[in-house]
């Protein structure tokens, strides 16, 4: 696999690259990143041919996305923002709501699907990113506003898609279901899903990636190693590893070991081996991540290996 093929996210005019680079951890997740860092872990993602990166405002309330804007310039690279969270000034006394995010500024998370909401989250977001438009917007972790969505959030999202304001729109969430009844349901670019296509949670295949594949809907592919269990870490979607999951991981391991293949080789590559994949986007915090995750992505792995797991 190589770094910098380029797929383009379904009818859109948007190309990404194979591998990108996810804003999350940049943003100060689970530990704080110096700016210098996280500008460095930028411009070594650029120098390995990634040209799409991913933020939202959630990411560090709005952290992210001013480092991305910043370290990015005029590269031309793709970006992708979320909407869903509007991000205001704490009120004094008001307990912070980092969400794990570390070392960030003193804003407060709102979840706002509504349309209004959507222009305004996009305003801010271009403001911090120093951007007049953004090529990918998708709705972030609408679990318990689907109707929502319906009646309100996508059609603002398709009206400034139609404006030329964003360039695809898409949904990015941590499960399956819903994402693949957005699909059928309304005409999005592209989907991000989130830790259910992975070697550990193949969720997604059971329709999501098949109703993609019908609908000519993009998948973009995140939370690879299902937040650290699949990198040598103890956690499975953001919380410690139960004992069965551990056991599952450590099989994989034996597996990829004895095909001389790092698990995080075989972890970052699985999902981009199906035909909905546009790209996988993997989170990095310094130039030695970048750097890692490169190469782990272009490591050539033998199909015995494919066929094992």
């Amino acid at each position: 696999m190589r770094i910098g093929d380029l797929r383009r996210l379904g009818r859109s005019q948007v190309e990404v690259t194979a591998l990108s680079f996810g804003g999350a951890a940049i943003g100060g997740l689970y530990a704080p990143v110096p700016d210098d860092e996280a500008t460095a872990a930028l411009k070594r993602a650029l120098s390995h041919g990634m040209r799409y990166f991913d933020t939202a405002p959630h990411y560090g309330a709005g952290r992210s996305e001013r480092r991305l804007g910043m370290a990015l310039g005029s590269s031309g690279a793709v970006v992708s923002t979320k909407v869903g969270r509007l991000l205001r000034p704490r009120e004094p006394g008001e307990e912070p709501d980092d969400e794990g995010f570390m070392g960030e500024p003193p804003l407060k998370r709102v979840w706002d699907f509504s349309a209004d909401g959507v222009r305004r989250s996009l305003t801010q977001s271009l403001e911090r990113l120093g951007l007049d438009r953004v090529d990918v917007v998708y709705i972030h972790d609408p679990d318990f506003h689907e109707d929502r969505v319906y009646a309100e959030t996508y059609p603002a999202l398709a009206r400034l898609r139609d404006e030329g304001v964003v360039g695809a729109i898409g949904a990015g969430m941590n499960q399956a279901a819903m994402l693949t009844r957005f699909v059928r349901r309304l005409d999005l670019d592209v989907v991000l899903c989130a830790g259910r296509l992975a070697l550990l949670d193949r969720t997604a295949e059971a329709e999501l990636l098949p109703a993609c594949l019908e609908r000519g809907t993009s998948v973009v592919v995140g939370g690879v190693y299902n937040s650290g269990v699949l990198a040598g870490g103890g956690t499975f979607d953001y919380v410690p590893a139960p004992a069965e999951i551990r056991a599952k991981a450590a099989r994989l391991r034996d597996v990829c070991a004895a095909h001389g293949v790092p698990l995080r080789a075989a972890a970052l590559q699985f999902p981009a081996r199906h035909a909905a994949v546009a790209s996988v986007l993997v989170g990095c915090r310094s130039p030695a991540e970048v750097d890692d995750n490169a190469a782990m992505f272009e490591l050539e792995i033998p199909e015995a290996l494919w066929e094992a797991v």
